[in-house]
């Protein structure tokens, strides 16, 4: 029986749910996986937290050295999340020859070069399942799945509270604020929602998930951002008449050549299979030139689904006898014009318009002259007699020629303002 010696750097809802699953579950991964699994180390600060779990005191520490110096230790799982001290901690480790099992997405998609490149030094290795969609192996499927196909573009609900927001905006009339307050409440949200409710988590989940399936470095900095907060429950249900469901999505392509890569709000036909997709479920189509559609499904974040991640990567390194490592360049150093941020899309637009003659002829000339072509157009009564919201869904164009057409629109004397600009993807 192989044992294999592992560390925890840090026991809070990530880490607590991990050493659950190594304690609960020893005995059937040994019988399994024909692993002895046994946690020698623990660093973390909050001693009563690990008093509460029931670990063995004499394992807790705050010393990475103790981890790092310790021939036993095989694995190093880190649960701190941000950029220090973890980034420095796992260096160390690496070096010394332990490989490290990682949920931190914002450390992978900003600093994954230097871990590999610690990694190939101490001849150890990088896992992050975890990183990106909790316990659904998105990872793995891009990695060890699909290698015969390419990837020609991802779609996905990768972000659990923003996704809990819009399902609860949509299915049960909140507004934004109130959703937000109950995620916050049932512990979905962080006090400071802005990771998530910017957008920022699913462009740091994006990067690294685009890196895999298009073999190339995708930065976030090339990544369009867009959160939630500005979202109107009044044009998700104008879009829910017109057939759509809004989502935020992570949307990367490869078009033409280049990549683009981006997250915003999205509206989808709602008998699409992601528009079902409710709470704080997350959910990823992978479209290849061969397999064609596949879509994975589960929870995305919480203590034993993304736990159960860390421990299929702590499996999986303990059976490597050699470590791989990107078969593509893996540096933040790319060449801009691998990439493209003037994508095409379908667009949802309200405005108000001033009830005169040739109010709509003046707004389709715009439309024209920056070639947008309008699919269809309703036009709903307004709050004064002389204006209406006018909705209007616009065929895919480029993001350029919508910019040009909203700045070509704001000066019409008939366009009172543009209330929403929200893309759409059939």
């Amino acid at each position: 029986m192989k044992k294999i010696g592992v560390a925890l750097l840090g026991l809070g809802v990530v880490g607590g749910g991990t050493y659950q699953i190594l304690t609960d579950n020893h005995q059937n991964i040994k019988k399994n996986q024909g692993l002895d699994i046994e946690v020698l180390h623990i660093i973390e600060k909050n001693t009563q937290r690990c008093q509460q779990m029931g670990v063995d005191m004499s394992i807790v520490s705050t010393d990475i050295d103790k981890v790092a110096n310790d021939d036993r230790v095989h694995v190093v799982a880190e649960f701190f999340g941000g950029i220090e001290p973890a980034k420095s901690y796992l260096i160390k480790c690496l070096l010394n020859g332990k490989s490290v099992v990682t949920s931190n997405k914002e450390l992978i998609s900003k600093h994954w070069p230097e871990l590999e490149s610690a990694a190939k030094k101490g001849k150890a290795g990088v896992y992050f399942e975890a990183s990106s969609v909790g316990g659904v192996p998105i990872i793995r499927t891009l990695t060890e799945s699909l290698q015969g196909d390419n990837i020609l573009s991802i779609k996905g609900i990768v972000n659990g509270t923003t996704n809990y927001i819009l399902s609860k905006m949509d299915g049960e009339n909140q507004d934004y604020a109130t959703a937000l307050k109950k995620a916050q409440e049932l512990g979905y949200a962080e006090s400071d929602p802005t990771a998530d409710v910017e957008g920022f988590d699913s462009t740091y989940k994006l990067s690294i998930l685009s890196t895999l399936a298009f073999r190339t470095k995708v930065p976030i900095d090339i990544i369009y951002r867009e959160g939630i907060s500005k979202v109107n429950k009044i044009d998700m249900d104008y879009g829910k008449a017109f057939g759509y469901t809004l989502k935020l999505l992570a949307i990367a392509k490869k078009v033409d050549g280049k990549i683009e890569a981006r997250v915003h709000p999205t509206f989808i036909p709602s008998e699409h299979p992601m528009a079902t997709v409710k709470g704080s479920f997350n959910a990823v189509m992978i479209n290849g030139d061969s397999v064609g559609e596949v879509m994975l499904y589960g929870r995305g974040a919480g203590a034993l689904p993304t736990g159960s991640a860390i421990v299929s990567d702590i499996v999986f390194a303990a059976k490597k006898t050699k470590h791989q490592y990107s078969s593509f360049k893996n540096s933040n150093d790319v060449s801009l014009k691998n990439f493209s941020k003037d994508f095409k899309a379908g667009y949802y637009m309200r405005m108000t318009i001033i009830d005169i003659p040739g109010a709509l002829a003046s707004v389709a000339k715009v439309f024209a002259k920056n070639h947008v072509s309008v699919k269809t157009m309703q036009q709903l009564s307004g709050a004064t007699e002389d204006r209406v919201n006018a909705i209007f869904i616009l065929h895919k164009t480029k993001e350029s020629n919508i910019i040009k057409a909203r700045v070509g629109l704001k000066q019409l004397e008939c366009v009172a303002g543009i209330e929403a600009i929200i893309r759409v993807e059939e």
